[in-house]
C-alpha cells in the first residue's frame, strides 16, 4: 500500500528578533503518530500552525507528495487541525455539528460510539469540558484528510477521558499521518511511533524516549 508523505522542511521564524523555529524538518507519513513535546514556549504550537497555514513563517516548504503546498487553501482537505481552543459554535447541537462536519456516508459508524450517543442530543454550551474535547477530536480524526494536527488534545481531560482520546487517535493511525503536540508526555510518548523534541527553536529526532532525559526535557526517573 503506496503511503502518503507531508513533508515540512527548512521553516524558519522569528519574533521580535528571537528565533522562535530555526530550520525546521519534519516528515510524516500515513501510519506515523509524530509526537512533538518541549517546554512552555517552545515553539510547538506554532510549528503546527505553520503546518496548517495559519501561522505565517519568514521561511518554510510544505510538500505533500513531493508536490509544494504555496497555499493555505491547498492544504485544507489534506490537513485538518485542533487547535487548542475549543471551536465549534455553543448554539450548536451535537447532532448538528456531527452533520456539519462528517460525510454522510461516514454519520451512522460515527454515532455508533457510546460517548457520542449520550451527548448527541445535548447543546454545545451544555457538554461538560472532557465531552467536548473529545467531540472535537473525533471530528477532527474522522475528516477525509490525509494529516491530522492535535494541539494539546489532552487539556483539561479526566483519566478516563484521556484513555478514551488516546483510542480514538490509535484508531486512526493506521490510516492517517497524526502529529501531536502536549504537555501531557506521558500520553504523547504513549501513543507515538515517533518522538521529536523542540529546544532552543531546534527540532531534534530522537531514536528512543531516553533521549528526552539526555537533552534535559525530562528528569531522571521520570519516564
Amino acid at each position: 500500500m503506496t503511503k502518503d508523505v507531508l513533508e515540512v522542511d527548512s521553516v524558519q521564524m522569528q519574533y521580535d528578533g528571537r528565533i522562535i523555529i530555526s530550520d525546521v524538518y519534519l516528515k510524516c507519513e500515513t501510519n506515523d503518530i509524530i509526537g512533538i513535546l518541549g517546554r512552555n514556549g517552545s515553539g510547538k504550537s506554532t510549528l503546527l500552525k505553520i503546518i496548517f497555514g495559519i501561522e505565517a513563517a519568514d521561511f518554510k516548504f510544505v510538500r505533500i507528495n513531493s508536490v509544494v503546498k504555496t497555499k493555505t487553501s491547498e492544504l485544507l482537505d489534506q490537513i485538518s487541525y485542533l487547535p487548542q481552543d475549543n471551536f465549534i459554535p455553543s448554539s450548536f447541537t451535537v447532532e448538528k455539528t456531527i452533520g456539519l462536519s462528517i460525510s454522510k456516508n461516514m454519520i451512522s459508524r460515527f454515532h455508533n460510539d457510546e460517548m457520542i450517543q449520550s451527548i448527541l442530543d445535548k447543546k454545545i454550551k451544555h457538554l461538560s469540558g472532557g465531552e467536548l474535547r473529545y467531540l472535537e477530536i473525533k471530528l477532527v480524526l474522522n475528516t477525509n484528510s490525509k494529516f491530522v494536527l492535535l494541539d494539546e488534545p489532552y487539556n483539561g481531560l479526566s483519566p478516563v477521558m484521556i484513555k478514551k482520546v488516546n483510542q480514538l487517535i490509535l484508531s486512526k493511525g493506521d490510516e492517517k499521518g497524526i502529529i501531536i503536540t502536549d504537555h501531557n508526555y506521558e500520553n504523547v510518548i504513549k501513543v507515538s511511533t515517533k518522538l521529536t523534541l523542540i529546544k532552543e527553536g531546534k527540532l531534534f529526532h530522537l531514536k528512543t524516549k531516553n533521549e528526552l532525559v539526555e537533552r534535559g526535557y525530562l528528569r531522571e526517573g521520570m519516564l
